[in-house]
């Protein structure tokens, strides 16, 4: 069985739009390209090493593969740490149209996107990583494809832009199985999906014996 995991920069206002450089992705009129830039470090970078160091084929969205794609196969340095894995692994992409896709390795996932990765997930290989494909990630979620969260959260609020979790996003539960934060003020939270939204209520739980002495010593 394939697991579909995610990794993704976030805001703290959960904007996830062209973190990584002014000209890659000004939709909508955004202005804060490349926001994640002055808060990389040497740690935060190990951990996006953590991120591909495991076997991986990636799983994007049409306009994040052809951001990719305008990239990648054009990195030459063979000391680059991603350009060789990225160019080398296979490219699943999602796309409403029949793109020609030029980058080695690419496959369209058919118009059944939904249906594709489920035959792609039952099957035996490599996890398939999401990188950027903001619209691509809500249907994933909305069909619960997605099995694993690792959110990069940078100490920035953008006020506009994609956000991982838009309006309309589909209520879920996420259990925290991992966090650390680095000098820069990121944190990477890795999470997994755990069910339904839980609730409850203050008004009625009974108070614990530190609450009821804290009652005491004020009459």
């Amino acid at each position: 069985m394939r697991r579909i995991t995610v990794a993704t920069f976030t805001s703290l206002d959960g904007v996830m739009q062209a973190p990584g450089g002014p000209q890659e992705d000004p939709t909508g009129g955004f202005k804060f390209g490349g926001w994640t830039f002055p808060h990389f470090d040497e740690a935060s970078g190990a951990a996006m090493g953590e991120i591909f160091g495991p076997p991986f084929d990636l799983l994007l969205g049409r306009k994040t593969y052809d951001i990719f794609a305008a990239y990648w196969p054009h990195v030459t340095d063979p000391n680059d740490p991603i350009a060789g894995l990225f160019n080398r692994v296979t490219k699943y992409v999602a796309s409403r149209s029949s793109p020609k896709l030029s980058w080695q390795n690419s496959q369209l996932l058919g118009k059944d996107v939904v249906a594709s990765l489920k035959t792609l997930k039952s099957e035996d290989g490599a996890d398939l990583l999401v990188q950027g494909s903001g619209d691509f990630l809500q249907t994933l979620w909305r069909n619960g494809l997605v099995d694993a969260f690792t959110v990069l959260i940078f100490p920035v609020v953008l006020g506009q832009g994609k956000r991982l979790f838009g309006d309309g996003a589909t209520p879920s539960g996420l259990k925290l199985i991992k966090s650390r934060s680095f000098p820069t003020g990121v944190i990477v939270a890795n999470y997994v999906p755990d069910g339904a939204v839980k609730t409850g209520s203050f008004a009625h739980a009974a108070p614990s014996e530190a609450e009821r002495e804290r009652r005491r010593t004020l009459t």
